[in-house]
């Protein structure tokens, strides 16, 4: 099961994806499977030489004692050299870290996609959806050519 952030690409242009484990705790990782999570204005920031996951919500697990904040940063796992790389890139040219996908790898083992990715203006969102709009009527009238 693959939990998407459908408006990561509405929202940025995705210039490079990477996958990455994080830290959880085990109420998370039941909230998580049964796809209780919001990415909503969630980002990965590199901290002291480690990236954090900062406002991403997973909801608290119905029968779990242990109170969880369900917004508190949660620790990604990278290695250096992936972590330097990805902060130098962030630094330069003014981009961000987002979450894109939660997932369980074969080994069930919580993996997290994340993306450097440049923010969309209004215009560019706007183009898009223009574009798209234009090409489902080519799309609607080729289907309709074809029916006569």
């Amino acid at each position: 099961m693959k939990i998407e952030n459908k408006s990561a690409y509405h929202n940025y242009e995705i210039l490079e994806k990477i996958e990455a484990g994080i830290v959880l705790k085990g109420s998370e990782v039941k909230s998580i499977r049964e796809g209780k999570i919001s990415f909503k204005d969630s980002y990965a920031k590199v901290e002291n030489g480690e990236v954090f996951l900062h406002n991403f919500y997973i909801a608290p697990y119905q029968s779990s004692f242990e109170k969880i904040n369900p917004l508190r940063k949660k620790k990604i796992l990278l290695h250096k050299n992936e972590i330097r790389r990805i902060e130098k890139k962030i630094s330069e040219k003014h981009l961000t870290l987002i979450p894109l996908s939660v997932y369980f790898n074969n080994r069930g083992l919580a993996k997290i996609e994340l993306a450097i990715a440049k923010g969309k203006k209004l215009f560019d969102k706007r183009k898009e959806l223009k574009e798209r709009e234009i090409k489902r009527e080519i799309e609607r009238k080729m289907k309709n050519m074809g029916a006569k």
